[in-house]
């Protein structure tokens, strides 16, 4: 710090000797020069605090004892050892870095910079989650904190900047699934999250804890954001991020009255693109308004929105992102994923539109009532992007909370029964228990399938199925949650379609890589033009499988995103010897080479009548 205000005075006195020089270049000053010299030394003072200042004016600390012309953060991402770090820690990390960071530059028009630094890897602290949560949230706030800077020895050693640790947790300070927005209450799970009135999701929970500190004796900011405020991205989460990360962090308090800034209730408003940081506390900082003009990517930066269209969809309505551009743009590119959980693999979808800039862009309908992030990237004919990420839920109606196929690990009370885990709605009236039809004793099988707690278990064999007795209508839609026990291998589904057999091959693996399809079109299985190439299922996870027969054209849908998609004739689709059972009109499941746990099937008939066959054979 003393090293950066020597800089900042040998600059002013740089700029000073310069205008001396101009106006007066004798190499020496006589005595009688002297009064004239020291006039226009005076006067040369003024027009470098007047003129100058504004391009060499470091800003400071809110107790203006720390400059803060660079801003250093480093940004650590906190997983307690009982846990497992996210798979796309990072993309989700730099996006929130890449938000603060352009931010800041706006607000600040270059008399701060802020600078982010991300671990290479996540902290795995040395306590498990229940160690870390002990006491209240400032508890686990300086139990984290204190372990992060001990262990990345933050804040030793010469400083290029004023330097703030960001730490994002992989946890809350109380049990909250904060993909679902879900804590346990007395056994049931309620709801727990900001919602608009319009259906809108901003971050926010009680069970969070976000915190930050300055500390003034040691010219430091702490800063915490738990998982609620980062992990799933609510509109408004970048607006956490800067707020706990950036502003109380250098001592930036909350503006009274509140005025909805990013130090105020920006987080409940929109993204941090859309905020703005109170001008009287930028001045406190030292900032000086000056005119600037705006670039392109600033420019694109405030403008860009995705917003939800309806902001709660209903299951099989198509759910749409409404876009707002900078005027007179042209749009090059648009890339748009959502994912339905956050383990989930992101799910691509390809977009079209006509014009310079669509005014919306698609994800599709969703079959179930779920959660959903989005993330939209965009690139401009002028070579500018943008990145926006989002949240919503898909509801039955609006008061209707989704719930989650299996309780996470932060909701699992100690020395829970399986039955304890699950969290599946009851069934609506019209749907068929497939399940409870499928006793391996009452049904023909190949190989040793068994019930155990309710549920269908099949055998780690090639080729082992059982027949359900039932002969579904002429169009019907097909739910399953299953849990592969093993690594995933592949999973059937026997289906009827106009009175052909087919069916339904979920995660074959082969060669390394997984792929699901119809079996048989035109006599071809696997590598037929319904093929999908991607790993769907993990280990030890609950999935959704939904399979849609209509007259022309079958849809596979793994855990809310579209796999398969064919159109055709019927007549077309036809079932391996392999995999035949003895009635030709039956539903079956099969199994290859991997035990799975069926915690649900049903039927939701669409058009025609279904048949239960009750048969032993």
């Amino acid at each position: 710090m003393i090293a950066r205000r020597q800089a900042f005075g040998n600059c002013k006195r740089l700029l000073i000797t310069v205008i001396l020089s101009a106006w007066y270049p004798s190499d020496i000053i006589t005595n009688a020069a002297f009064p004239k010299v020291a006039m226009r030394y005076a006067f040369a003072c003024v027009i470098v605090f007047v003129f100058g200042l504004p391009l060499l004016a470091q800003t400071k600390t809110w107790d203006g004892k720390y400059e803060t012309g660079n801003i250093d953060v480093k940004i650590v991402y906190f997983v307690p050892s009982d846990r497992t770090p996210l798979p796309d820690w990072r993309e989700r990390i730099d996006y929130y870095r890449r938000r603060i960071e352009l931010f800041h530059a706006r607000e600040f028009q270059g008399q701060s910079t802020l600078s982010t630094i991300v671990c290479a890897e996540p902290l795995i602290s040395e306590a498990n989650t229940s160690q870390l949560r002990r006491g209240d949230a400032d508890a686990i706030f300086f139990r984290t904190l204190a372990e992060a800077e001990r262990r990345l020895g933050f804040g030793q050693g010469e400083q290029s900047g004023y330097p703030i640790l960001l730490v994002l947790s992989d946890i809350n300070w109380r049990p909250l699934e904060d993909f679902y927005r879900l804590r346990s209450e007395n056994g049931s799970l309620v709801f727990e999250g900001m919602v608009s009135q319009q259906g809108q999701h901003f971050p926010g929970a009680k069970s969070g804890g976000a915190r930050a500190t300055y500390f003034a004796n040691r010219g430091v900011g702490w800063g915490l954001v738990s998982a609620d405020g980062w992990r799933v991205p609510y509109r408004g989460s970048d607006c956490v991020i800067y707020h706990e990360g950036c502003g109380h962090t250098v001592g930036l308090p909350h503006p009274n009255p509140g005025n909805g800034s990013v130090m105020s209730g920006a987080q409940y408003l929109g993204w941090i693109s859309e905020s703005w940081l109170d001008k009287e506390q930028k001045s406190r900082l030292g900032w000086m308004p000056r005119e600037t003009e705006v670039d392109e990517e600033t420019e694109l930066f405030t403008h860009f929105r995705a917003i939800p269209e309806p902001a709660v969809p209903k299951p099989r309505e198509e759910a749409r992102l409404a876009l707002d551009w900078p005027s007179d743009v042209r749009v090059k590119s648009i890339r748009v994923r959502f994912q339905t959980g956050i383990e989930n693999p992101w799910v691509e979808v390809p977009q079209a539109w006509a014009g310079d800039a669509p005014a919306s862009v698609s994800l599709g309908a969703f079959d179930r009532a779920t959660p959903v992030s989005y993330r939209i990237d965009a690139e401009l004919d002028n070579g500018t992007t943008a990145e926006l990420w989002g949240y919503f839920q898909v509801r039955t109606t609006p008061g209707e909370n989704p719930l989650p196929l299996m309780l996470s690990p932060d909701l699992i009370p100690p020395n829970a029964s399986p039955s304890e885990l699950e969290v599946v709605a009851e069934l609506p009236s019209d749907e068929v228990d497939l399940l409870a039809m499928a006793t391996p004793a009452e049904c023909w099988t190949r190989g040793d399938w068994a019930t155990e707690a309710g549920k269908l278990v099949s055998p780690k064999q090639f080729g082992a199925r059982i027949e359900l007795p039932y002969s579904p209508p002429e169009e019907y839609r097909l739910k399953l949650v299953i849990e592969p026990l093993d690594p995933p291998n592949g999973l059937l589904i026997g289906q009827l379609a106009g009175g052909n057999r087919f069916a339904v091959l979920v995660n074959f693996d082969r060669d390394d890589q997984a792929r699901s399809a119809l079996e048989n079109i035109d006599g071809r299985n696997v590598g037929n033009d319904s093929t999908f190439i991607g790993r769907l299922f993990k280990q030890n996870r609950l999935s959704q499988v939904i399979v849609t027969v209509r007259k022309q054209l079958i849809t596979v849908a793994v855990d809310g995103a579209p796999v398969i998609s064919w159109s055709g004739e019927a007549t077309r689709l036809s079932l391996s010897d392999y995999w035949k059972t003895p009635n030709e009109n039956a539903l079956f499941l099969g199994a290859y080479d991997c035990r799975y746990r069926f915690h649900r099937v049903t039927l939701e008939p669409i058009t025609g009548e279904g048949r239960n066959l009750k048969y032993r054979d």
